[in-house]
């Protein structure tokens, strides 16, 4: 069966040209069938609530009910830009309609109350569909609605701020406390920034991908001023603007999905990039003649202009992709511009991506959006009712990334069953949460990855760190060579420590990685090797006890055998100007226990001079589990109890 889409205006025009922003009582859905139209067209305008043929969300499940599974294992089905290029095929088809909003099927199915509004503001082509790759993951966690322009429509660029400003609006007074995320890509990005300026008091969640802010520096500014004397059709034949809608061959080809070629993707999207040659052409001619084209090189250099002179005006979090390999835009260079400009801004950087970013299979944006701790319910960001679980993709792109040290260091993990024996393995972890392990950081944290990965494959235990609010922090990403560094340890649930969220992990019975040195063990000096480095009083066990959790203590040793450490902290401040990057780093932003007379509280953050060895072993031993459900809120059995956990630790340093 085939399904079409009408055309005709979703929300009735205003006296002043633009149609109404959608609102929650819109009588009825306006998709209609046909028998001519492609089944993977897919779109349905539906309600701003949400309703996709029901009453109500009671029958839909909660995205909250997922934070308990292992893994995300949503089915997506791969597109491509034939995809894009086939579901488009009607939406450009001019009916003299205005500017509207669609939601395509894909999206529409796991829709709920609690997922946050998303608006997808497109580029220059104005078709709406440019994120047919993500819409199957998107549509689980977010209310995804997208902008489409038509080919004849000339609504200016203010015309098209007003619009989806008044849509924003509408949807921030029926739900004002859910965050509002605007995706734009070059025009629509302009579109985004315009939005956010005038309205600081929304809550917005910007991510904008290649903004057109740098039109100036553009290639396109020059074409503004040449298109008169190209004839048509031969303008959709001009190269970076071809270029900008074939796309990478292979990473725009339905079948690649990672930055590796097999013999098989690179024989299916060299045959795919044959046909898309042609069939891009007469669709650039579609979606792009000659008229609408100037008419949109028009609007990008007003945008350009009317955003970049407000661009103090935005306060919103932003979160700016660019691709290095950009025809139309220097992206690469914008974003920088644009992070220094937007004080709450974060970029991460695809060097070998071209301009249409969200059409190539090296991008999924949902991982993006959860690497960059962007995904949010609320004003402010909850690190446990807000995860997301990983997919198994996710996982393995993990594995791969500490392929080399798991390689080296063959870890071999050792657990202590309840009656005291010690075996290989995992068997002796409680099969039951909460529990919590704690136990010694070894240098850099190293033991880290190969300790994840052992416990989701051996045992399907999905450990959620606690970690310095360091890898969360805007200026740590400022100092990286890349800023996307510790995006896998978020993805796989690294949390910020504070009291608040061990509280939450242990009330959902989470399995909770604990290390009470923190980044003074991590980044210990010469001669510190195994050495603990934890406060006095306890700061656990009590509220482990309230929820009667398990803790399982345990060392970690190995260190000595891979690394030898030739700079510490103490030779590092020796350098000359080194004290300008160590006030940059140690700010009190990312500091812990600062107040803390104690050696823990020495926390002096920084990047040691380390030599590698000759590859040894990692050696884990897990202690026998311990029980704190009888402790209740006894302050000296919990200091017992602490020092007691101490020196199970310490023990299992010296086996």
């Amino acid at each position: 069966m085939s399904i079409a889409v009408s055309l005709a205006p979703l929300f009735p025009r205003k006296a002043g040209g633009l149609p109404t922003p959608p609102t929650r009582r819109h009588s009825a859905c306006m998709a209609t069938k046909s028998r001519a139209e492609p089944a993977a067209l897919g779109v349905l305008f539906e309600l701003m609530t949400g309703v996709n043929g029901h009453d109500g969300d009671a029958t839909r499940p909660s995205p909250l009910e997922d934070t308990a599974k292992l893994f995300d294992e949503t089915v997506v089905d791969p597109r491509g830009f034939a995809d894009f290029i086939e579901q488009s095929r009607e939406l450009v088809r001019p009916d003299g309609g205005p500017p509207r909003w669609l939601s395509p099927l894909d999206c529409g199915g796991s829709r709920h109350a609690e997922c946050p509004p998303l608006f997808f503001l497109p580029g220059i082509d104005g078709v709406g569909l440019g994120l047919v790759r993500h819409h199957q993951r998107l549509g689980k966690i977010f209310d995804v609605w997208c902008l489409h322009i038509p080919v004849k429509d000339r609504t200016s660029f203010e015309g098209l701020v007003n619009y989806v400003e008044s849509t924003v609006r509408s949807k921030h007074s029926w739900k004002p406390n859910t965050p509002i995320y605007l995706v734009g890509e070059s025009l629509g990005a302009c579109i985004a920034l315009a939005v956010a300026a005038r309205n600081p008091q929304i809550d917005f969640v910007l991510i904008l991908a290649n903004p057109a802010t740098s039109f100036s520096g553009s290639q396109l500014q020059y074409l503004l001023n040449t298109l008169d004397f190209v004839p048509e059709p031969l303008h959709v034949v001009i190269p970076f603007l071809l270029d900008c809608f074939t796309g990478k061959t292979m990473r725009m080809s339905s079948t690649f999905a990672e930055d590796k070629f097999s013999v098989q993707q690179i024989v299916s999207s060299l045959a795919e990039s044959q046909t898309r040659m042609l069939v891009s052409l007469s669709f650039l001619a579609d979606i792009l003649p000659k008229d609408t084209l100037l008419w949109k090189l028009k609007v990008l250099k007003s945008a350009s202009s009317y955003v970049n002179s407000r661009l103090h005006s935005v306060k919103a979090q932003t979160l700016l992709l660019a691709s290095g390999m950009d025809e139309l835009f220097p992206s690469g260079e914008e974003a920088k511009r644009l992070c220094k400009i937007l004080p709450n801004s974060r970029v991460r950087h695809f060097n070998n991506s071209s301009h249409r970013l969200f059409l190539e299979g090296t991008l999924d944006l949902v991982t993006v959006i959860k690497g960059s701790n962007y995904y949010r319910r609320s004003w402010n960001k909850d690190y446990v009712s807000d995860y997301l679980p990983p997919t198994p993709y996710e996982f393995q792109k993990m594995s791969d990334e500490y392929k080399w040290i798991t390689m080296a260091t063959c870890p071999v993990m050792l657990s202590t069953l309840v009656s005291g024996q010690i075996v290989k393995g995992l068997t002796g972890i409680p099969s039951d949460g909460p529990v919590l392990f704690v136990g010694n950081h070894m240098l850099m944290g190293y033991e880290l990855g190969p300790l994840v990965i052992s416990f989701l494959r051996e045992r399907n235990i999905h450990l959620r760190g606690i970690a310095h609010p360091f890898i969360f922090n805007r200026d740590t990403e400022l100092l990286m060579f890349d800023s996307s560094s510790f995006d896998t340890m978020r993805i796989m649930g690294a949390v910020p420590v504070s009291g608040t969220t061990l509280y939450k992990l242990l009330s959902r019975k989470s399995y909770i990685l604990l290390y009470p040195g923190g980044a003074r063990e991590a980044l210990h000096k010469k001669g510190e090797q195994y050495k603990l480095f934890w406060p006095a009083q306890a700061e656990f066990v009590r509220m482990a006890s309230r929820f009667g959790a398990t803790i399982v203590p345990f060392g970690v040793v190995g260190e000595d055998d891979i690394l030898e450490m030739l700079l510490d902290y103490n030779d590092l401040v020796k350098i000359p100007f080194y004290e300008l990057l160590d006030r940059r780093i140690n700010q009190k932003a990312v500091r812990l226990r600062a107040n803390v007379v104690e050696e823990v509280g020495n926390q002096e953050l920084h990047l040691p001079g380390l030599l590698p060895k000759i590859p040894g072993r990692f050696y884990y031993l897990f202690g026998k589990p311990i029980p704190t459900r009888e402790l209740c809120q006894d302050r000296k059995k919990a200091q017992e109890m602490y020092l007691h956990v101490k020196s199970e630790v310490k023990a299992a340093l010296l086996i």
